[in-house]
């Protein structure tokens, strides 16, 4: 009895794939992952939003880091805040540190009418691209473009560019502190900070780190890094580097010293009741370094 060649390739090819399903589930049973369900029921618990703030890829790559790791220590979703904190520490079994509420601030205070125009961008809307192409219409390259790369980059609708200044403003009651503009501002104005006592900040408003006379030339509130803040700052809490005061949350008690102190009005006290009463001083030089 003889088989046709086609008969023979049919029984052949059927063959050869029974012996490959046999390997392939054997294979498979040998390297398969048991996923722990703790990782479902803690995605569950995270906001979804997976905005990227924790430093994961997603809620399901955090919550995959939580299971891991077996407790939260180095581990936050700023979008989740507390409240997702303590959820996520009950199905661990673990205890839910205290994290000190953040917010974003945009560190520049070059307005239309501190910063004036000296050329005009009609290109496309996109902060990195403009930063790519030229210092900015007021001349200073290290200012907030006002494109509103930020305001895309945000899910919370947190951020928004004033018309009447040309600069980002971050509304402090919808930020959750994810980080997504500051990574989507080419310039690194953005900042995450302590919220502070009853949300009260003080912070340099600059992020200019050209010398004194220069900076001023672009921004009439640019700082000048005459150094008068670090030298009246009673908690070292402010350096000045790269012509750049910078004042350490961590360090700052909020006395407002500082801001009654600066020449060029670029530090910013926010939320407090009273404002600063400025005393008459000397103009100050630049400190050039």
């Amino acid at each position: 009895m003889s088989f046709s060649p086609i008969l023979i390739a049919v029984l052949v090819l059927g063959v050869t794939g029974a012996v490959f399903a046999v390997v392939l589930y054997f294979v498979a049973q040998k390297f398969k992952v048991i996923e722990d369900p703790l990782i479902d029921e803690i995605a569950e618990v995270l906001p979804g939003a997976n905005c990227g703030g924790c430093g994961k890829a997603g809620c399901r790559a955090m919550a995959e880091a939580f299971v891991k790791q077996g407790n939260m220590d180095g581990l936050s979703c700023p979008a989740g805040g507390p409240a997702v904190a303590q959820k996520v520490a009950a199905l661990l079994g673990c205890a839910a540190e205290a994290a000190e509420p953040k917010v974003a601030v945009v560190r520049c205070g070059g307005s239309c009418d501190k910063a004036t125009s000296k050329n005009s961008y009609d290109g496309l809307q996109d902060c990195a691209f403009a930063n790519s192409l030229y210092a900015g219409e007021s001349g200073c390259a290290f200012g907030c473009l006002g494109l509103g790369s930020c305001v895309k980059a945000c899910q919370f609708d947190a951020i928004k560019v004033n018309p009447e200044t040309g600069i980002a403003e971050v509304d402090e009651d919808k930020c959750v502190a994810c980080g997504a503009c500051v990574k989507a501002c080419p310039r690194g104005v953005i900042e995450l900070r302590n919220k502070g006592k009853q949300n009260r900040r003080v912070y340099v408003a600059c992020n200019n780190k050209e010398k004194g006379s220069i900076a001023k030339k672009s921004c009439s509130v640019a700082c000048i890094g005459c150094g008068k803040c670090m030298k009246t700052c009673p908690f070292g809490a402010i350096k000045v580097e790269n012509n750049l005061a910078y004042i350490d949350y961590n360090v700052c008690k909020m006395c407002r010293k500082c801001v009654a102190e600066c020449p060029s009005g670029s530090i910013h006290a926010v939320n407090f009741p009273q404002p600063v009463k400025k005393e008459a001083s000397e103009p100050a030089a630049p400190v050039n370094q």
